[in-house]
């Protein structure tokens, strides 16, 4: 029998894609869809209709789920939650810091909102790279009295950052990491989203509060877990976050700085070695490559690369020597912000705490 979830800010660009990502999984069921009391009572399909336009405000490329449209849009702030095994919750900080402790009390909560990143006893997670730190649900239960829990998903340019810098942070150590990304539009989501004549023939320097969660983040996915707590890494970080005029895929450059030395050939055998015990498990959404290496120059770009293994894998590339600091690489990411960035990648850390007795 498939485990029986909510999708809480089902209406929303990400609670979309966690429809999308769910549909027809080989483990977990959407039963129960949840939103603002604006949408609250309608069904799904009448909610995402504009009542004065008649247009479908349906954002994903893929069809929305047809299983989907019949179900009732409940108010996220009374739903019930008996007899339902998990909750994805797809909402804005804001409001995630008022519903997820409701939800957690009696059930499980996967999150893809900053809310409780930062709090000392809620992990952190991203798929095949620091899955121990969920042993730190059995402390954040002991210190919340509840039955469920909180774990969440890192800002969507975090996310294909730190799945490159496992691999180097393991075998060399890290000393300082400088990062300039180039982020797709739908990472500012369509509310309040990004204005469309601020976006053509521009870029737009700046995103406000990015570049603190990149920095702060990284240390606590990379830290180290023992005795119910996480130390968090010691390096260095420096983000200069922007905003481009592409729709999907965050493109980052990167600058690594090593402890120990480091080759250009060193690093790609790291990054492509990198994760293979966790794609082992074989789990439903899992990539069959957390990282893949290019070794054409023009290579990765996000409208070639962002989809690759379906928007699950990281792709590299320009991979090379640096001089200006020691024991040094640069190299060009691309990760897929709204996939393995955002709902897709938060199903696949449900499967794991699945496949681990934590659902």
């Amino acid at each position: 029998m498939k485990m029986r979830v909510a999708v809480v800010g089902a209406t929303g660009i990400a609670g979309q894609q966690f429809l999308v990502a769910l549909q027809n999984h080989p483990w977990f069921e959407v039963v129960l869809i949840a939103a603002s009391q604006r949408s609250a009572g309608k069904s799904y399909a009448e909610a995402i209709r504009d009542p004065k336009t008649g247009a479908r405000r349906w954002w994903c490329q893929e069809e929305p789920p047809q299983q989907t449209l019949t179900l009732p849009v409940h108010e996220a702030s009374s739903i019930n939650l008996n007899g339902i095994d998990l909750v994805f919750t797809a909402v804005e900080s804001g409001p995630a810091r008022d519903l997820e402790p409701l939800y957690a009390k009696t059930t499980p909560v996967v999150s893809t909102a900053s809310a409780f990143r930062y709090e000392a006893d809620i992990p952190l997670l991203i798929p095949g790279v620091n899955l121990d730190h969920i042993q730190l649900i059995d402390t954040q239960k002991k210190n919340r009295d509840w039955q469920g829990y909180i774990v969440t998903q890192p800002n969507c340019t975090t996310i294909g950052l730190a799945i490159t810098l496992k691999p180097l942070f393991d075998q060399f150590g890290l000393q300082k990491v400088i990062m300039t990304s180039m982020q797709g539009l739908s990472g500012a989501g369509r509310s309040p989203g990004v204005i469309g004549m601020d976006t053509i023939d521009n870029v737009i320097p700046f995103i406000p509060g990015e570049e603190e969660k990149v920095e702060k983040e990284n240390h606590k996915i990379l830290g180290t877990f023992d005795r119910g707590a996480i130390t968090p890494a010691d390096f260095l970080v420096s983000a200069t976050c922007t905003r481009v005029p592409v729709l999907e895929g965050h493109t980052e450059a990167m600058l690594a700085s090593m402890q120990q030395p480091c080759s250009v050939d060193d690093a790609r055998a790291a990054m492509i070695g990198f994760g293979k015990e966790f794609i082992g498990m074989e789990l439903p959404s899992s990539p069959q490559h957390m990282i893949i290496v290019h070794d054409d120059p023009f290579r990765p770009q996000p409208r070639l690369d962002r989809d690759a293994e379906d928007g699950m894998a990281t792709s590299v590339g320009r991979l090379r020597p640096d001089r200006t600091l020691d024991n040094a690489v640069k190299y060009v990411l691309v990760s897929h912000n709204t996939k393995m960035g955002a709902a897709k990648g938060a199903v696949l850390t449900a499967e794991y705490l699945h496949q681990q007795g934590y659902v």
